[in-house]
Parts: structure tokens; C-alpha cells; sequence
């Protein structure tokens, strides 16, 4: 049987999507392998948030058709999108699936090659037409996919203990400085009852943790339904013990889904917000639909309303015309609310946008850069701060891999603080378990460090 193996950058709706791209060549009869060794197929979603990540969705296409001599490289994802949309060559790829076919790549890729299915030994059947992204169905878009029952294993790279559903496709808030709009223009949402059946399977599969993601998650909507009503009802299905939620818009962020947030145990007390600046010049500029002001009241409102709730958030330095004093003001802005984590990018203009085909970068890397350090000094300081309220206490951590020596084991809190611990008390492997743990202290990068709070470790 042919090998195919998979690579995904960028966010948690693309590690979703790449999870039932392998499914759909499973159940076709691949082998699944990993990425760095020998593959007949090559599957690559890619990103294009950043020009970083341009780079490297580039260099993993390089790096793939240097790997295996003959292998098939496929890219799909925002960079692919863009690639087709301005007739970009990619090296070393040698099919590109836009996102509006990306769960039919599979399909895409035996109909390219068709000798996979003639020379490797998949059965005739294996080029079924697939399920695209969207169906339109009663007036309701709804995303498709390969049953996630067809196909439990994981080649290692796309391992992982919490499950990602994804809920939404699509944006249309055209920021200034982002190209998603561009490569995910199609809006829809999953039927309410087709994520809880699949929460439910993963709850069956021994997750204790899913993710609910989208494009623009909060725009979700199942007819009357909204995103407050899917995230209650997922965190209602039996052996699902957290629920988070992926980045959502601060506009988004209505009185219902705070309501949900605060009342169910099963919702993890964090909440993601994009800022992406502290200045109500560069907020204008970017064409965020919302200023400072709006911003501080909403955390204010979940702070009151959510004890303890994790604000984490993206902010992007050196935006064109971003000034000394409009940068002092987001330095100011991001130590006044505190942020438990936060994600700093420097500017990079993208292709199709606004800023990149109307305003100058006019802010030169070496400015960029010090704001980026200057930040994200303060944010390490704010980082730290948050996790020092929690020595001394016990708290629930799902256990997700090895920590900075063979000792120990990290993980994260439903308010998604990094621990360390040592697990040699433990009999038996501790990896997509609850433990708990008693935080002893903070390291320098906002990490905590504890210990078993009890012989047995797990949570009952």
C-alpha cells in the first residue's frame, strides 16, 4: 500500500482539518507514516498568518520532495489559497488544493495521480467522490467531513490529547492587516448535533479536553443556536471533563457567552482575545471593529463575572505608522489588563490586504524589533504575575507530555498555565489523564512547577 503522511501549520482549526485529511486517506487504503521518514504522499496544510509561517509552509514543500524520491507533495491550506490565487509556483509541490476542496484532497490527490491507486495496491474504490468543506443544505451551511469513526489511529506528529472540533469556516471582518478573508471567505457553521456526536466519540476514545474552534468562532449559528448554546451543550456530554474555547472576536464575546462560561464547571476560565493593539490610532487603522475602551469594559465584565478567568490575546508591533507614542500606549494597555499569556507578532505586510496595497511600512525591523522585546518583557512579567497567585494550591492538570527533563511531565490547567511535575510516584502512564497538582513555584518564563498532590495523582 502507498504511504501518505501529513504536516500542518498554523491555528487549531488547521490541526483539525489535517486530523480527517488523514482519516480520508486511511480509509482509501493508505498507510499512514510520518513526516520525516519515507512517503509516496506528501500532505502539507498550510498557513499564511505571518510571512513566517509563508516560509515555512515553502520549506516544508522543499524539504518534502528532497525526502523521498518521486513522493507526491500536496499543499492545501491559506498559503496554497494564496499560491493558486496569484498563480505562485511553489518548489517541490506538485499539487495545490484550495481551502474550498481541502477535505477532498484525497479525491484531489488520486485524480491527479492515478497510478497510486494503478501500481499501489489500493483497491479500485479508492477514489470515492469525497464530502466537500461546505454543503449547502436548507439554507444552512454545514461543514462535512470523513466519519471520524472510519479511523482511530494518529501517525505521531498529529498526536494529541485534547480533541479540536471544529464549528465555523469563514470570516468577513477584512482587517487591515489580515489575509484570511481572502483564503476563507465562505461562512458557515456545523450542525449542533453533529459536533455533540463527535464529542461524544472522543469522550468514548478517552479525551478528557476538546477544543471548540473556528475561523471566526463566535459568528457561529445552528438556526436559533449560537456558539453559547453549542459550548454548553459539548460540555454537557459525559467523560468530556474541559471544555475550551479557541481565539474569538472581542465583539463576539456577547452576555450569553459569558453567562455560559461562568456557569458551567466543565468550561475552562479562559477566553482568548485578540487585541493585536493598545492604541486607538493603529485600532483604527487596522480596521478592528472596536477601541480601547470597548475592550477594558469587556474584561472588566469577565473578571467580574468569571473568577480567576485567563485573558490571553495576540498583539502585532510595528503596524505602518505605528508611532513611538502609539506603541507606549499598547505597552501601557497590555500591562493595565494583566494578560496571563500573550502572543506577539512584528508586522508583516500580507498579500491582498489592505495595509499591504494602501500604507507604507514605514516602521523599520530594527524598531520592530525592540517594541517586540520591550513587550514581551512585560508580558513575561504580567505571565508571571498570574501564575504566582497560584502557589500553594492544588490544581487540576491534563497531563500532555514530558517536561524539561526525563523526570518530569507537564500540562496544562483548565485556566491554561503550564505545569511541571515529577510523575515517579505514579504506576502507570499519566499522559491524556487529569492529575492533581500542588504549585510549589513559578520559573522565570511564567511556567509553574509543583508536585503530586496525592500518591495516586488522578483526579476521581
Amino acid at each position: 500500500m502507498p504511504t501518505a503522511a501529513f504536516a500542518n501549520l498554523g491555528c487549531k482549526v488547521n490541526q483539525y482539518e489535517i486530523e480527517k485529511i488523514a482519516e480520508s486517506f486511511a480509509v482509501r487504503g493508505f498507510d499512514i507514516g510520518e513526516f520525516d521518514g519515507p512517503a509516496d504522499v506528501y500532505v502539507i496544510n498550510t498557513c499564511s498568518v505571518t510571512g513566517a509561517a509563508d516560509r515555512k509552509s515553502r520549506n516544508l514543500a522543499r524539504r518534502a520532495a528532497r525526502q523521498s524520491q518521486g513522493a507526491r507533495v500536496v499543499l492545501t491550506g491559506c498559503f496554497a489559497q494564496l499560491a493558486i490565487d496569484t498563480n505562485e509556483t511553489v518548489d517541490g509541490a506538485m499539487l495545490l488544493v484550495p481551502n474550498c476542496e481541502k477535505m477532498r484532497v484525497a479525491e484531489h490527490t488520486l485524480a491527479a495521480f492515478p497510478d497510486l491507486v494503478e501500481a499501489g495496491g489500493l483497491p479500485a474504490s479508492a477514489a470515492p467522490a469525497g464530502a466537500a468543506l461546505f454543503a449547502e443544505d436548507a439554507g444552512l451551511l454545514t461543514i462535512d467531513a470523513p466519519s471520524a469513526n472510519a479511523w482511530s489511529g494518529r501517525p505521531h506528529n498529529l498526536a494529541r490529547t485534547r480533541a479540536t472540533l471544529k464549528v465555523q469556516d469563514g470570516c468577513v471582518h477584512f482587517c487591515a492587516f489580515c489575509s484570511i478573508p481572502y483564503t476563507r471567505n465562505t461562512m458557515g457553521s456545523r450542525r449542533l448535533s453533529d459536533v455533540v456526536a463527535e464529542a461524544a466519540r472522543a469522550a468514548k476514545q478517552g479525551i478528557k479536553e476538546v477544543v471548540v474552534t473556528g475561523v471566526c468562532v463566535g459568528a457561529y449559528r445552528d438556526g436559533d443556536s449560537n456558539l453559547s448554546d453549542l459550548i454548553l451543550a459539548v460540555a454537557d456530554v459525559p467523560g468530556i471533563e474541559r471544555l475550551r474555547l479557541s481565539s474569538i472576536q472581542p465583539i463576539e464575546t456577547d452576555e450569553r457567552l459569558i453567562d455560559a462560561v461562568s456557569s458551567h464547571p466543565n468550561i475552562c476560565p479562559h477566553l482568548h482575545l485578540s487585541l493585536q493593539s493598545g492604541s486607538d490610532n493603529v485600532l483604527k487603522a487596522m480596521k478592528r471593529p472596536y477601541d480601547t475602551s470597548y475592550y477594558r469594559r469587556l474584561v472588566h465584565r469577565l473578571r467580574s463575572a468569571v473568577s480567576d478567568i485567563a485573558i490571553t490575546t495576540d498583539i502585532i508591533v510595528g503596524f505602518p505608522g505605528e508611532t513611538q507614542s502609539d506603541f507606549e500606549d499598547t505597552l501601557a494597555f497590555a500591562e493595565e489588563m494583566a494578560f496571563s499569556r500573550t502572543h506577539i507578532f512584528s508586522y508583516s505586510p500580507r498579500q491582498r490586504t489592505f495595509a499591504a496595497q494602501n500604507l507604507l511600512d514605514n516602521v523599520d525591523g530594527s524598531q520592530k524589533n525592540e517594541r517586540h522585546k520591550a513587550l514581551s518583557a512585560a508580558c513575561t512579567r504580567s505571565q508571571i504575575a498570574f501564575a504566582e497567585k497560584k502557589i500553594g494550591r492544588t490544581v487540576d492538570v491534563l497531563v500532555e507530555g514530558r517536561g524539561k527533563t526525563a523526570k518530569l511531565m507537564s500540562g496544562y490547567t483548565g485556566d491554561y498555565l503550564r505545569v511541571q511535575f515529577d510523575t515517579s510516584m505514579l504506576p502507570v502512564n499519566p499522559i491524556g489523564q487529569i492529575v492533581k497538582v500542588r504549585i510549589d513555584r513559578i520559573l522565570d518564563d511564567g511556567e509553574a512547577m509543583g508536585r503530586l498532590a496525592t500518591p495516586e495523582g488522578f483526579v476521581i
